[in-house]
Order: C-alpha cells, then structure tokens, then sequence
C-alpha cells in the first residue's frame, strides 16, 4: 500500500512531466490554507489553476519583450514631462491605447536629440507586449545592416519576414546616420510590405522636408516612403534643448 510520501513522489513526478511548475510549487501549502478555511475540493483545484495561468501568462510575457529586443526597457511613467518645451502630452498618452495597431496605422516622432523620443518609443513598445502583440524593437541602420548581409547570403525573403510580421515594428534613430541607395531601397521595401499591414513607430531627428538628405538625395523614392508611411500616420513634434544636457547649460 503506497504511503502519503509516495503518491506526493508520484504527484511531483506527474506534475513535472506536464510542466505544472506553478502547482509543483504551491499544492501542498495551498492544501494546507484550503483545509483550515474549509475550502472545497472544487475551489482548491480553481485556486491552483489560476495561479498556474498566471505563471504562463507571465512566461509568454517575458517571451514576447525578449522577443522584442528592447534595448532599455522604459515607462511613460518614468518620461520628464516638463523638459521639453513643446510636446502634446495628452497625444503622447493616448497613443498608449494602442489604437494605431488595430488600426496598421504609424506613428513618427520627430525631435532634436535627447528630448525623449526613444524613451517613448521603447514605453510604446514594452506596453504593446504587456498587451499581448509581437513587437520588434531596432535602429534603421540595423535593419538596413541586417537586410543587406541577407540580401548578399540569397537569403533576403526570410530576413524581411523578421520586420514584417511583428504587429508593431519600432524603427530607432532614422536620420542620424547617412543611407545610401542601397540601404534606402531595403527600408523601402520594409516600409511597403508594412503598408496596411501592421504599425511601424518611427524616431528621427529629421523634419520630413529633409528626408530626401538621408536617403541619398533621392527624392523620387522619399516620396515614395513619406506617401506610404504618413497615409495613416500620426506625427508628434517634440521641442527643447537635449535633457542630458541640461547639466551643462548655462541660464
């Protein structure tokens, strides 16, 4: 006859074979709580799968912000509302209901360095995977980058499906580093696959009229990226001296 030691070694066995990891780690005291309180048998097995849902919640969770390679995860709650001296914040937190990717819609932030951008961006990003959608997180150079080793390894197809499946595709950082033809014809096609397709959130320091500089002076194919990323499109302007300078400026 087998011994309570026993069926709890076979329990454990069983639990582990079918990566109950929560349950593993709580039945016995939540057994104990639910015997002094009365609880039944019923309630006791809700309590415990609950508790093992939680976990892969928060598994998949973690899965998907790794996932979404965020260089420094941030918050909105962490932003320096009252630096810059021009910004909509109540736009800002709106978008923070995620509306444009139901919608495939962008959003661009358009700002002098160190007024923020990224850091909203990165909040943007890590709250879209709190919420449940594939996220990718990379500066424009590094996809380019990414893009053109593939493009010469024959593999191009399967490296553009990386920045067009996510649901929400953050490109970092465009504007501040020149981009040849080369490089602007990858981002284009990145940019039209995306077309209606799903959201990309844009930082640059760049105004649009001077987009054509960093695409190699070619104004025919800005147009072409402007027309489809800013057909749904929201813009938020950001003004102000650069925050990381502010120990060093003079009144």
């Amino acid at each position: 006859m087998k011994t309570r030691e026993m069926f709890e070694s076979d329990l454990d066995k069983h639990l582990a074979y079918l990566k109950l990891q929560y349950v593993a780690d709580n039945y016995t005291e939540l057994a104990k709580k639910a015997s002094r309180k009365q609880v039944g048998h019923v309630d006791y097995l809700a309590g415990l799968m609950d508790g093992e849902a939680g976990l892969r919640q928060k598994r998949v969770i973690q899965r998907r912000i790794s996932q979404a390679r965020i260089p420094v995860i941030k918050t909105l709650e962490q932003y320096e509302w009252s630096w810059p001296k021009k910004i909509n914040r109540l736009q800002v937190q709106d978008l923070f209901r995620l509306e444009m990717i139901r919608k495939k819609a962008n959003v661009i932030f358009v700002s002098g360095v160190g007024l923020g951008k990224t850091h909203i961006a990165s909040a943007l990003a890590y709250t879209a995977c709190l919420k449940g959608h594939t996220v990718l997180f990379t500066t424009a150079i590094d996809a380019i980058n990414s893009l053109s080793a593939a493009q010469l390894a024959g593999r191009l197809k399967q490296e553009l499906g990386k920045y067009t499946k996510p649901a929400l595709l953050v490109l970092d950082e465009l504007g501040y580093l020149p981009i040849d033809k080369t490089g602007a014809d990858l981002l284009f096609q990145i940019i039209s696959y995306r077309y209606e397709q799903g959201t990309i959130v844009i930082t640059t320091n760049r105004a649009f009229k001077d987009w054509p500089e960093i695409f190699n002076n070619d104004s025919t194919l800005t147009s072409a990226i402007l027309d489809r990323l800013l057909h749904h499109a929201e813009t938020v302007v950001i003004e102000g001296p650069s925050y990381r300078m502010k120990d060093r400026i003079v009144s």
